[in-house]
């Protein structure tokens, strides 16, 4: 009688024992789940605001670049504006400056003729 009794009571504790095992798993899943659930909304809102925040500081970034680029561009277009327009000042005035050269020969030689001839 004693080896059935201890069989029973075996049996009986292996079935509390696996009792408590499935309650304690359906606890924790119910208790992921939860937790889970709640943080998982919170890091994915995290997760999206650092990508915005990411995608904000790379668009800044891009756009830094390109008014640097445009004001470099700006700054060479007026550069050679300023350069071709000092060129065309000086153009006409060294023209006018030969031609000035080529005229006062010919004014000077007239005159110098007529002084000796007026003494």
């Amino acid at each position: 009688m004693g080896k059935q009794y201890n069989k029973v009571q075996k049996r009986r504790r292996r079935k509390q024992y696996f009792k408590r095992k499935q309650e304690q798993t359906k606890s924790s899943i119910a208790l992921k789940k939860s937790s889970g659930g709640t943080s998982a909304p919170a890091k994915k809102a995290a997760k999206k605001a650092a990508k915005k925040a990411a995608v904000k500081k790379t668009a800044k970034k891009a756009a830094k670049k390109t008014v640097k680029k445009t004001a470099k561009k700006a700054a060479k277009k007026a550069a050679k504006k300023a350069a071709k327009k000092a060129a065309k000042k000086a153009a006409p005035e060294a023209t006018e400056e030969k031609s000035a050269a080529e005229e006062a020969p010919e004014k000077e030689s007239p005159a110098a003729e007529e002084s000796p001839a007026a003494e």
